[in-house]
């Protein structure tokens, strides 16, 4: 169902930025474009542009937009550095530049659930404050379309973290074959996916292993690969929750639309129905 409303905020919007239609009443978008490159990202409650009661500030919601847009360029970015640590960690085989990496990934990782949270956050408050009229049908359409970016921008950190989380699994299951290279696929299986008796089975095979370096050194980093795919499926729940949260938020949306068609249509009827009264004398 999370993924039908995305697909349907596709259909709506189109995919991309794309550049949104002139604004009701003569204004430009371009007017109010992103005007300053160095814009910075502070709190929300320092940064959240206020919008008025009614949702008459046109400039004030444009502003907005802009300053979503530049958060979600930084959440792209900081996804990208994510994946980029995860193949750093991976291919490391300096236990210095293993922990300095892992040390930046806890930090990256910590500053764009952050990030999520603010941009979560702002496209609610849009939401909130959707104006009338012809100008709340567009300022609709664009919070409908930062919306979907956003969604998009969590699906691609989902499959970035899923495709890591693999090849540590498969790192794991390397390592562990240094030290037991005629383990079962049960065995591998359990040192894999279980930590605690994984580790167990880990420690028998190095006191028959012959290769005392190696697997002393395999069996630190199969608990270093277990405490990342930790903190991967943690994220994985962070961003399974929060695609769900937008996804309640594009059902909302679809039926405020909803009510506003049908509110429209129910004065359209009574305007035609008092106009053939009062011509016909009733």
């Amino acid at each position: 169902m999370a993924r039908d409303r995305l697909a349907g905020l596709r259909a709506q919007q189109g995919n991309g930025y794309s550049e949104p239609e002139p604004v009701p009443g003569g204004r430009s978008y371009a007017a109010h474009g992103r005007q300053d490159d160095r814009y910075e990202m502070t709190e929300v409650n320092n940064d959240t542009v206020p919008l008025t009661a009614n949702g008459d500030d046109t400039t004030a919601f444009f502003a907005e937009i802009d300053a979503i847009k530049e958060s979600l360029g930084t959440y792209n970015n900081n996804v990208t550095r994510i994946s980029e640590l995860h193949q750093r960690a991976l291919n490391s085989t300096d236990e210095n530049v293993a922990s300095r990496t892992t040390q930046q990934l806890e930090t990256l990782v910590a500053e764009t659930s952050s990030l999520s949270s603010q941009i979560k956050l702002r496209i609610t408050n849009l939401q909130r404050n959707p104006g009338t009229g012809q100008d709340g049908q567009f300022r609709r359409q664009q919070t409908a379309r930062v919306k979907q970016n956003f969604m998009e921008a969590i699906q691609n950190y989902q499959q970035v973290e899923s495709q890591y989380r693999t090849k540590y699994k498969q790192r794991l299951e390397r390592q562990f074959k240094i030290v037991k290279p005629d383990a079962t696929d049960a065995e591998v299986k359990m040192v894999v996916d279980n930590d605690t008796q994984g580790n167990q089975i880990f420690t028998q095979a190095l006191q028959s292993s012959n290769r005392y370096g190696e697997s002393r050194t395999a069996y630190r980093e199969v608990q270093e690969r277990h405490e990342d795919i930790k903190r991967i499926e943690r994220t994985l729940t962070e961003l399974a929750q929060l695609f769900n949260d937008m996804s309640i938020l594009v059902e909302q949306q679809d039926e405020s639309i909803n009510a506003i068609q049908t509110n429209a249509g129910k004065v359209e009827h009574d305007t035609e129905i008092g106009y053939i009264s009062h011509s016909l004398g009733i």
